[in-house]
């Protein structure tokens, strides 16, 4: 047990989470306290223990059920698989009904044999039949093969679709209206569909459950946990996220900004001290007889930076200055003006855009529609954006302004006019640069951001939340 947990958790935090030795020694003190037996108590005693972020959920429910699936030779990925005796079982009880009898192997029913019992145990709500149901369509329709390194996606696809479970819905409703004694009301029918729609969607989720017992049982729980993991949403790259990790990065953007935001405050809050009191700490040196011994010093007056955003949002890095807006703005109280400028060729402002909403992401699509960024031909051209950013603007770029400047540095080989940047930085508190590339990349083929970055105050590779936000808390 205690090699299983010590892989489990070396596991959790290869995928990312966060897990100490101290919060390892809790779970290990807590399911001392609950019966092992119990799966799911036992699952949600280590949750409790090791997860401190429910983003990081999904990631920790994956790696359990590999490390604590249930395993043996029963599961292991053969050609033939020998009849199962609880199949014989199950087969007998629901055939005692129709009065045939007798036993046999499961593997000699037709498949709509098998889909007629399949849909009586959906229809019964039987989770034992349909845990075995489970167990013997992934044997018939999966076409596992030993060794194959596969996260069991595919084979998941091919059961499910020889069952067909689409077209179970609407025979298990037209079966409950048959043998209803009256009509069904409206209320009735939906909760009726709810209700079957819950018991498909667990008997998926046993078929799913099944495939993952017998890829841990053909490959280990190692192999199959590297192959099942997947980044944390604060790991994920901007400009290679799938639309489903998009809208994790959204959810995950919010709480992300509030925890900024108060770690900001503190920093401000604890600041060095002002200039001396002289006139305080010689009135609190009486109680030492003249000595100045505690000298007092005024209160900082820490004042809020101006913030210029200049943002790339041609399609290579549309998603990432998509991303850093929001995060900008929505810290936008941590800062006494913020503006916006975006361009492609050409290059405009947006601020108004956010502040005539309230809806960030409706600002991000104006800004997407609406912005006047095209010049030429619509190809990047930093040189150009930042001279007509410099000729328009230039003149409100004070020492109290800190300007963020976004993109790859891809200039399709226009003139760079990296002079520019060397004057904002003159007149700027600090100039920064995000990329979102891999450092390994930068400064190959048309990228130039070296050229530029010898004019700013730091370029950071900046690739996913995580990196943003530990830049962010450099700001202020």
């Amino acid at each position: 047990m205690l090699d299983l947990m010590a892989g489990f958790v070396a596991e959790l935090r290869s995928a990312g989470l966060p897990v100490s030795l101290t919060e390892n020694l809790d779970a290990m003190e807590a399911i001392r306290q609950i019966p092992i037996e119990d799966r799911d108590a036992f699952k949600y005693a280590l949750g409790a223990t090791l997860v401190k972020n429910s983003a990081h959920w999904k990631a920790f429910e994956t790696v359990f059920e590999v490390y604590f699936s249930l395993r043996g030779p029963e599961y292991s990925i053969k050609d033939e698989d020998s009849p199962d005796e609880f199949w014989r079982e199950m087969q007998d009880q629901m055939r005692q009904g129709e009065g045939k009898g007798g036993g046999g192997a499961m593997d000699s029913l037709t498949q709509e044999e098998m889909m007629n019992l399949l849909m009586r145990a959906l229809m019964n709500g039987d989770q034992a039949m349909m845990r075995a149901m489970a167990r013997q369509a992934v044997q018939r329709f999966a076409g596992m093969e030993p060794g194959r390194p596969v996260g069991g996606t595919y084979y998941l696809y091919r059961t499910l679709r020889n069952l067909d479970l689409e077209n179970m819905l609407d025979k298990l409703q037209d079966a409950q209206r048959e043998t209803a004694t009256e009509p069904l009301t409206d209320l009735e029918e939906r909760l009726n569909k709810d209700e079957i729609e819950s018991r498909i969607e667990k008997f998926k989720q046993e078929i799913e459950a099944e495939i993952r017992r017998k890829l841990v049982a053909d490959r280990g729980a190692e192999a199959m946990a590297k192959t099942l993991r997947k980044p944390l949403p604060e790991d994920v790259e901007f400009m290679h996220a799938s639309r489903d990790e998009m809208a994790n990065l959204k959810k995950a953007l919010y709480p992300l900004t509030r925890k900024i935001a108060a770690r900001l405050t503190r920093k401000r809050r604890k600041g060095r001290k002002g200039p001396l009191d002289f006139r305080s700490t010689v009135r609190h040196s009486l109680a030492y007889g003249g000595v100045p011994a505690e000298p007092k010093f005024r209160s900082p007056r820490p004042s809020k930076p101006e913030l210029m955003v200049v943002a790339d949002i041609s399609g290579s890095v549309a998603a990432f200055a998509r991303f850093t807006l929001m995060l900008v703005y929505a810290l936008q109280g941590q800062f006494s003006k913020v503006r916006s400028f975006v361009f492609i060729d050409g290059l405009d402002e947006v601020t108004e855009y956010f502040k005539s909403t309230e809806d960030i992401a409706e600002a991000i699509q104006r800004v997407n529609t609406e912005a006047d960024v095209v010049w030429v031909d619509g190809h990047s051209d930093y040189g150009h954006a930042f001279e007509v950013f410099w000729e328009k603007y230039g003149r409100d770029v004070n020492a109290k302004t800190t300007v963020l400047l976004l993109g790859d540095a891809r200039n399709n080989y226009h003139a760079a006019q990296s002079w520019v940047v060397k004057e904002i930085k003159k007149s700027a508190k600090n100039v920064y640069w995000l990329n979102p590339e891999p450092r390994s990349y930068w400064n190959t083929g048309d990228s130039i951001v070296g050229e530029y970055g010898n004019h700013t105050d730091g370029v950071y590779e900046c690739r996913n939340l995580r990196q943003l936000e530990a830049f962010v808390e450099k700001l202020v």
